[in-house]
This record gives C-alpha cells, sequence and structure tokens, in this order.
C-alpha cells in the first residue's frame, strides 16, 4: 500500500486503488520535465514526484493509459504515453470510471489546467450521460454500454467488468 510513501490524502487513495488493480506505482525523484507534472511513466510503472505533483486526479488518466493498452504492451511504454489518438479518449473515459467508482468529483481529473482548456465540457458531457470511447472499452472487453451491459444482466459505463485490458 501506498500510505507510507505518500502524505496527500487524494494522492493515497488514487495511488492504492492503482495497485488494487494490478498496476505498479512508485514513489520517485524526477528530475525531467513531464508533460503532466510530477507523472512518469517507465516500463509500465508509474513513477511520482509528490513534490512536483500538481494534481492528483492527473493519476488516473495517466492510469487509464496503461489500462487500456494490452498488457504484451503495458510494460514497453515509457514516459510520454498519449500519442495514439483512440488510446487517448479511451483514457478519458476511463479516468472517469474511475472517479465515479471512488467517489470523487470529476474535477479531480478534469481540472481547470487540463485538457486543453476542455474540461468544463468534458464534467458537462459526462456528467449529463454524454459520453465517448464506450464502444471502443467494450470492444476490449471493460465494460458494456447501455444495450449490452442490459443483454449481460449488469450495470452499464461507468460500472466496469474489469479494469485492465488483458
Amino acid at each position: 500500500m501506498a500510505d507510507n510513501e505518500f502524505k496527500n490524502e487524494l494522492t493515497v487513495r488514487i495511488v492504492n486503488f492503482l495497485i488494487e488493480l494490478g498496476l505498479e506505482v512508485k514513489a520517485a525523484v524526477i528530475r525531467e520535465e513531464t508533460f503532466l507534472p510530477g507523472i512518469s511513466v517507465n516500463c509500465g510503472v508509474i513513477l511520482i514526484d509528490e513534490s512536483k505533483l500538481k494534481y492528483p486526479g492527473d493519476l488516473l488518466h495517466e492510469a487509464g493509459h496503461l489500462a487500456v493498452v494490452p498488457a504484451s504492451r503495458r510494460n514497453q511504454l515509457q514516459s510520454y504515453i498519449g500519442r495514439r489518438g483512440g488510446e487517448e479518449l479511451m483514457a478519458i473515459a476511463w479516468s472517469y470510471a474511475a472517479l465515479v467508482h471512488l467517489g470523487l468529483e470529476p474535477s479531480v481529473v478534469f481540472h481547470e489546467e487540463g485538457y486543453r482548456g476542455g474540461s468544463l465540457s468534458l464534467i458537462e458531457n459526462f456528467t449529463q450521460g454524454r459520453y465517448f470511447a464506450v464502444p471502443t472499452l467494450q470492444w476490449i472487453g471493460l465494460t458494456a454500454d447501455d444495450k449490452r451491459a442490459k443483454e449481460m444482466g449488469i450495470a452499464p459505463y461507468p460500472n466496469m467488468i474489469k479494469w485492465l485490458h488483458d
């Protein structure tokens, strides 16, 4: 558990969730500038420099990138991992499902300095049930849309069937 490594209560809560999912998370000193302050990825491991971490919710977004790629590719990911458009959209949708699961406010992930000024739009769309990337998350077996969920007898997205792509 991350309780001894991190001081911020929200960071600890998110890190513990990610570890429970099977993602590897480590405290680190990050010297280089990173896309998300205080967060880097090295061989599929999320590295966190808490002294530089501005928004703990960014951890959910970065974890979303790791979660939606095949397990065989996950440990190859390095540094800036959001280069593929489809994976970026899935990571956003995954991070929304994670914050709902954790009972966090959408602004924890979709904060004012993120998403190129589109955070409020993302909050509005997701909270109003106007989701994107759900078909792709469904295709890789992580969730189900309304129709498929009804057929399966489960709750639809943002409920997740599982959190990590095989």
